[in-house]
């Protein structure tokens, strides 16, 4: 009897994904931040903005919440940060 073996794998299609360069800076940027709605996520981004703003002069944060933790980020929440200079995405509990 012969074991045969598939790859459920597909194969990678299109250009490489690419970080975005660093900003130079931080102050005066809009800061993006969306929650995985769980339940420390809001606490922690609380601290993260006031840090943000205190020591390294972000201009504005712009918060959402996702609905759930486990499905993808609404589009139309997408497009709300599309003016951020920087994004984050975080999770708690």
């Amino acid at each position: 009897m012969t074991l045969r073996v598939l790859d459920p794998r597909q194969p990678a299609q299109g250009e490489a994904l690419r970080m975005a360069p660093a900003l130079p800076s931080l102050k005066g940027a809009i800061v993006g931040m969306i929650d995985n709605a769980k339940i420390g996520t809001a606490r922690f981004f609380d601290f993260v903005e006031e840090i943000l703003k205190r020591d390294y002069g972000v201009r504005e944060c712009i918060r959402r919440r996702k609905p759930d933790a486990s499905r993808p980020v609404p589009q139309a929440m997408l497009m709300e940060m599309s003016g951020a200079d920087a994004v984050l995405a975080a999770i708690g509990d």
